[in-house]
């Protein structure tokens, strides 16, 4: 799901956070963690990021997509790896337009489970003092000749950054009531606008469950452009030497400081659906996936593009 932060920017003076009139059930959350890590994106060298698109055991281990997506701030092809609640998104070199289109560019979405409830996120970064937020709503057009459908709608705490973006996002009912969305299910609950929901439940036949920890390096701007966001959203936000890790609801997110040009996705750490006997090793591209003893899986990523 990704998002063309250049171009947002042009559409928050006529769109606003929709906002919902479900009251829900407590889902995975108390009244405090409002926000949930939904899915986080990055740009790779060429090699790896075909090698990704190309590979068998990929296939095998996740539900694994290639897609073309339009929204409302243009049109992108993505290698999508899904679990329960959480999803990856992966990306070569020249897969998006400029300038988010170079290797260590990266990007991450936290949603909430509820309706209503990214308008007190956006209320919270305002107490927080970030003083004009940035909304937005994303469509998502089908490619069938008719309108584009309501997607989501968003919030960034700017519209400046370096490498890094990470905003807040709330699923809209149009688009599960929209039957061109076919892989999503039925509410749980009143105002249901849950990641559980909108994901597919196809991980159940592969081995990788879900996202349990990200570890992406940042520059220290858009660190200090993130962190309101994730307090905003009830993340327990703890200070490290290298940057910071934030903790609450299922993923641990941890992002580290270092210079623009060592920007981009690091690892990320899955857990599985049943536990393995041994280790798999997997060399995708210049990745590495490790896979087992156990029920956890980490896959590493390089920190230069060559």
């Amino acid at each position: 799901m990704r998002i063309f932060r250049t171009l947002v920017v042009l559409a928050v003076a006529v769109t606003s956070i929709a906002v919902g009139a479900g009251q829900a059930r407590a889902a995975e959350n108390d009244d405090h963690q409002l926000l949930f890590f939904n899915h986080a994106y990055g740009v790779f060298d060429r090699v790896t990021a075909d090698a990704i698109e190309h590979s068998t055991y990929l296939r095998d281990f996740a539900s694994f997509e290639v897609r073309t997506t339009t929204g409302s701030q243009g049109t992108w092809t993505g290698r999508y790896v899904y679990g329960e609640h959480t999803y990856l998104e992966l990306f070569g070199a020249g897969d998006l337009p400029a300038p988010d289109d170079t290797f260590g560019s990266a990007g991450m979405g936290v949603s909430v489970e509820r309706s209503s409830q990214l308008a007190t996120v956006v209320d919270r970064l305002r107490a927080d003092g970030v003083a004009n937020p940035l909304t937005f709503t994303q469509t998502r057009d089908f490619g069938d000749g008719t309108p584009p459908v309501p997607w989501f709608d968003g919030v960034f705490t700017t519209d400046q950054y370096d490498k890094f973006g990470a905003w807040g996002m709330e699923y809209r009912p149009e688009y599960f009531a929209d039957p061109r969305a076919n892989k999503t299910e039925p509410p749980s609950f009143p105002g249901d606008v849950s990641r559980e929901r909108y994901l597919p439940d196809d991980y159940q036949k592969h081995l990788m469950r879900d996202v349990t920890r990200v570890r992406i390096a940042v520059t220290a701007r858009d660190l200090a452009n993130t962190t309101p966001l994730l307090r905003a959203g009830g993340f327990a936000v703890r200070t490290i030497p290298s940057g910071v890790v934030a903790t609450c609801g299922g993923t641990t997110i941890q992002l580290d400081t270092v210079p623009v040009g060592e920007a981009g996705m690091r690892g990320v750490e899955f857990s599985l659906n049943h536990p393995v006997a041994t280790q798999h090793r997997e060399q995708i591209g210049r990745s590495t996936l490790v896979v087992g003893p156990g029920n956890r899986a980490v896959w590493t990523f390089p920190s230069s593009a060559v």
